[in-house]
């Protein structure tokens, strides 16, 4: 099996997981950020427990993984193919001496795979190949929010699909430039920092098993994926107004900012915060732990098959 065909793979089953084990929090957060106006109740703890309620109400527990089939078309692929990107773009950048890391590698058996480059580079590869699948990808992602927000009564997925596909390239990008400019800092950062405190993590607890390297890339991601967040969540609540409203306030970057200024101010643009970093933190632990550790059991699986190779021909 290629290394391209084993990114792949361990990509798409990171984005299965995730998706599958997630989705309330996608769910939650969607109807969240899809209002109009203040009449909001005060705290955003009692928003989350108002919105939960309504929902079992409505439609019952598994009401909270509305959506997850649409979840899924897009996180499994979206997944695959960003980590797929991302290693292949950092594999290349490392052959750059303006990319590539310029300390020691320090690789264990069961530490890392990937590349190592620089702080800029890490920035440039993230950022690149994260914008780079949401472009291809964001119809999905338009599909995804709708079918979450109880804004359009959609009878089934391939429906939904059509009245979308209807609109034309304006209904089926909805929201990129948001998303795009959430995705670049955030992916950049995240992948950054995920490789600065897996550095400094491995040398406090070295990978030595399986275990302690799960553990470290557990710890990283989670990190990571909680800095980033909160650094660009207001574009993920533009994103999310663009994608789901229709009226003529929410059309535009700068008209939907100005939007949810008008009628919340700066808390408007935090609306669904605390799900969207419960899910990011637990969706980059999952999604890098079975990532690179489905790549690090490849590896060590293929070593050993060497090793008995080369015993077997010498005996």
């Amino acid at each position: 099996m290629s290394n391209v065909s084993q990114q792949l793979i361990s990509g798409a089953l990171s984005g299965f997981a995730s998706g599958i084990c997630l989705q309330p929090f996608d769910l939650l957060k969607t109807r969240m950020q899809q209002g109009d106006g203040s009449a909001v109740p005060a705290k955003h703890g009692q928003r989350i427990l108002h919105v939960t309620r309504e929902v079992i109400r409505t439609n019952g527990f598994s009401g909270l993984w509305r959506g997850t089939t649409a979840t899924l078309l897009r996180n499994v692929p979206g997944v695959a193919m960003y980590f797929t990107g991302l290693t292949q773009l950092r594999t290349l950048m490392a052959t750059s001496p303006y990319f590539a890391s310029m300390q020691a590698s320090s690789q264990h058996t069961h530490g890392s795979t990937l590349p190592k480059l620089s702080v800029q580079g890490n920035l440039l590869a993230g950022a690149t190949a994260r914008v780079a699948v949401g472009f291809v990808l964001n119809p999905f992602t338009v599909l995804k929010a709708r079918y979450e927000s109880n804004l359009y009564n959609y009878n089934s997925l391939w429906g939904a699909f059509r009245s979308l596909a209807r609109g034309g390239p304006s209904e089926l990008f909805l929201g990129f430039w948001p998303s795009a400019i959430r995705d670049a800092p955030y992916a950049g950062l995240f992948v950054v920092f995920y490789e600065i405190i897996k550095q400094e993590t491995g040398k406090l607890l070295p990978s030595n098993s399986s275990v302690q390297a799960a553990s470290v890339h557990s710890f990283a991601a989670a990190s990571s994926g909680a800095i980033a967040t909160l650094i660009t969540h207001p574009f993920d609540v533009i994103k999310t107004k663009m994608q789901v409203r229709s009226e003529k306030r929410y059309h535009g970057v700068l008209q939907t900012s100005a939007t949810i200024w008008k009628q919340r101010g700066i808390e408007g643009f935090f609306d669904g915060a605390t799900l969207r970093l419960s899910r990011k933190v637990l969706s980059s632990m999952i999604g890098w732990v079975v990532y690179e550790g489905i790549l690090i059991f490849i590896k060590g699986h293929n070593v050993k098959e060497t090793r008995l190779k080369e015993a077997e021909a010498a005996s």
